[in-house]
């Protein structure tokens, strides 16, 4: 069987892309599925590839642990603390508080896609016409596929499109922090007059901590050419000393930040998903979280129009259940890209009358329980 001939192509062998063939085969096993992966069939670039620590909700944790593919390394996040930088206003939230075992999670980037990989692999033993292809840059002829899923996904600035969205002017410079004394399961949000600045647990120890430092494009690459000594006493002043001192800093690399959507995510028989339907800041952790959601409830449709007879396969089904899911996602997509587009500007102004209603929005969160739960439920499961 080749691509021409399968019923559904993934185009992206990135986490979205695998998690969606994954939870495809475990509803239906027999289903036509070809994978286009970009990336190579051994796993020994991937092992030291990117160790960005990413931010995985508990909605996103429970859906993984679905199909086995929760990664073994990983921090929990017990309480995040949210803060202006020389501003009035704070909110703490904690686990407690919504009865959860944790808020989140921090893994790093190729531990999820590492685990995800492997997952498919005890999955393909079982699938008898799933094809996972690896090419590089070679164009496959998908015009007879009976539907195709792009998740493609990439980063701001390296995608090969461009619908809507904003540039934030923003780059943020991402590493590991060693502390003096940083109490565990704790996350940090600062604001500070340029962006985001986030402490954020690892696997590493409860003093080795990611660092998610986000600022103009120009003061974020004078900070990555920074001596080790002079960008910790940099970033020792911006944060403050609530964590104690910073000893060390390593892996410093910077990412371009922006936001791009898609208004319509489905065209036909086609179906965007996960960073190839929309690519968020990092300021409230959504961006994968939201393409997980993405990949599951696609998968739901997608098995069950394959599961049923020939007939019930024709271009107009198919295009029908690509609709319910698009309008299914709606409400979710907007309530996230909205919010996280909102946050990341609202952050970076540094306007009188905008940063005092930070403060009052902050302190209003603290003493509003029922707002900071409705905030806190969103992040972590998605609007439902």
């Amino acid at each position: 069987m080749n691509t021409q001939s399968c019923d559904i192509v993934i185009q992206g062998g990135g986490p979205v892309g695998l998690a969606c063939a994954a939870w495809i085969l475990q509803k239906l096993p027999d289903a036509k599925l070809t994978l286009v992966d970009r990336n190579p069939n051994n796993d020994a670039d991937l092992k030291v590839g990117d160790s960005r620590g990413i931010a995985l909700s508990h909605g996103s944790k429970l859906l993984l642990e679905t199909i086995s593919a929760w990664p073994k390394d990983y921090a929990e996040i017990h309480r995040v603390h949210v803060s202006q930088a020389g501003r009035f206003g704070r909110a703490l939230m904690t686990r407690e508080e919504l009865n959860q075992s944790a808020l989140g999670h921090i893994v790093r980037y190729h531990d999820i896609h590492l685990a995800l990989r492997q997952v498919l692999r005890i999955i393909q033993e079982k699938s008898p016409h799933f094809q996972w292809l690896h090419v590089n840059d070679e164009i496959f002829n998908t015009s007879q596929a009976k539907c195709i899923v792009h998740a493609e996904g990439g980063l701001f600035k390296t995608q090969d499109w461009v619908e809507s969205g904003r540039d934030y002017g923003q780059s943020a410079l991402v590493g590991l922090v060693e502390v003096e004394k940083a109490a565990p399961h704790q996350a940090w949000e600062r604001f500070t007059a340029e962006g985001p600045l986030a402490i954020l647990p690892s696997h590493y120890g409860p003093n080795i901590l990611n660092l998610v430092w986000c600022g103009s494009p120009e003061s974020s690459q004078y900070r990555l050419q920074l001596s080790d000594a002079d960008f910790l006493a940099s970033l020792q002043t911006e944060f403050g000393s609530r964590i104690g001192k910073f000893l060390k800093v390593q892996n410093r690399r910077l990412y371009e930040l922006g936001l791009n959507y898609r208004k319509e995510i489905i065209k036909g028989t086609e179906v965007w998903i996960g960073n190839a339907a929309q690519t968020l800041h990092p300021v409230a952790g959504q961006g994968l979280n939201l393409g997980l959601r993405d990949s599951f409830l696609l998968a739901e449709k997608l098995s069950r129009v394959f599961a049923g007879s020939t007939d019930e396969q024709s271009p107009t089904q198919i295009h029908s259940a690509l609709e319910e899911y698009a309008q299914s996602r709606k409400a979710d997509r907007t309530a996230t890209i909205g919010l996280t587009d909102f946050m990341a500007r609202i952050f970076t102004s540094n306007l009188a009358p905008i940063v005092f209603a930070r403060g009052l929005a902050l302190s209003a969160l603290q003493w509003l329980p029922p707002v900071k739960t409705a905030l806190a439920r969103q992040m972590m499961f998605g609007r439902r």
